[in-house]
C-alpha cells in the first residue's frame, strides 16, 4: 500500500496510552492495524467499524497479542457505548465521517484517567496552516518513494478493502473550537501530513484536563 499517513503516527498515538493495559476502543478500526498495535501492548482492545467487509478483513488477520481483539460492526453515533468503560479510546482518520458531537459520547465512555486521542484531517485555517500543509508535500513525496521502492522489492502492495473517502472535514479552527467545547481540557496539535491530534484526559475525579 502506498505511505499511509495514520499508520505514520501509530508510536505518537501509542505514547498517549495511560498505565496498564487495561481495555481500549479503537472507532473505524478499517483493517484492524492500530487495533493490532493496541492488543501488542497487552491491551483488550474492542474495533469497531461501520464497513462489514473492513471488520471481516481485520477479524482475518488475527492478533498478534498478547491483548485480545474482539472486531465488530458498529456505528458509534447510534449504536449505545457503555459509560465509564474504556481506558483508552482512538478514532483514526475517522471524525470526519461523524457529527462533532460524537465526541461528548466517546468522552462518556472513559473511566477516570482514561484517554481519547483522535487523529483528525482537518482543512488549514491560517498562513502558519497553509506553511505546514505545503511543507508536508516534498517530504510525502519522498516518503511515498520509499514506500514504492519496498514494496517492488517484498512483491508488491497489499490487496483488500479500501476505506471511504471523504472530502468535506471542518478547518482547524473548527477543531480547535469545538474541541475546547465538548472536550474541555483537551490539547489540539497540528501535525505534518495533513494531520491534527486531538489529545482528551478524563481526571480522576470526573473533570477534565488536557492530556
Amino acid at each position: 500500500m502506498p505511505f499511509n499517513h495514520n499508520d505514520h503516527y501509530h508510536p505518537l498515538l501509542l505514547d498517549q496510552l495511560p498505565p496498564g493495559p487495561g481495555i481500549a476502543l479503537d472507532v473505524g478500526c478499517g483493517t484492524g492495524r492500530f487495533a493490532r498495535r493496541l492488543a501488542a501492548t497487552g491491551m483488550a482492545v474492542e474495533a469497531v467499524d461501520v464497513s462489514a467487509a473492513m471488520v471481516e478483513a481485520a477479524t482475518g488477520l488475527g492478533s498478534p497479542g498478547p491483548g485480545k481483539i474482539v472486531y465488530r460492526q458498529a456505528d458509534v453515533t447510534t449504536d449505545p457505548l457503555p459509560e465509564q468503560h474504556y481506558d483508552f479510546i482512538s478514532c483514526l482518520a475517522s471524525l470526519h465521517h461523524v457529527p462533532l458531537g460524537t465526541l461528548t459520547k466517546l468522552r462518556r465512555a472513559l473511566v477516570p484517567g482514561g484517554v481519547l486521542v483522535v487523529l483528525a484531517l482537518a482543512r488549514p485555517s491560517t498562513p502558519v496552516d497553509w506553511v505546514r500543509a505545503a511543507a508536508a508535500i516534498p517530504v510525502n513525496t519522498l516518503a511515498r518513494l520509499v514506500v514504492y521502492a519496498g514494496e517492488r522489492l517484498n512483491g508488491g502492495a497489499e490487496e483488500g478493502p479500501r476505506a471511504p473517502v471523504v472530502d468535506d472535514y471542518p478547518t482547524l479552527a473548527e477543531l480547535r473550537r469545538e474541541s475546547a467545547r465538548l472536550l474541555p481540557g483537551s490539547t489540539v496539535r497540528p501535525l505534518l501530513f495533513w494531520r491534527t491530534l486531538i489529545t482528551y484526559r478524563e481526571r480522576e475525579d470526573g473533570d477534565p484536563t488536557g492530556g
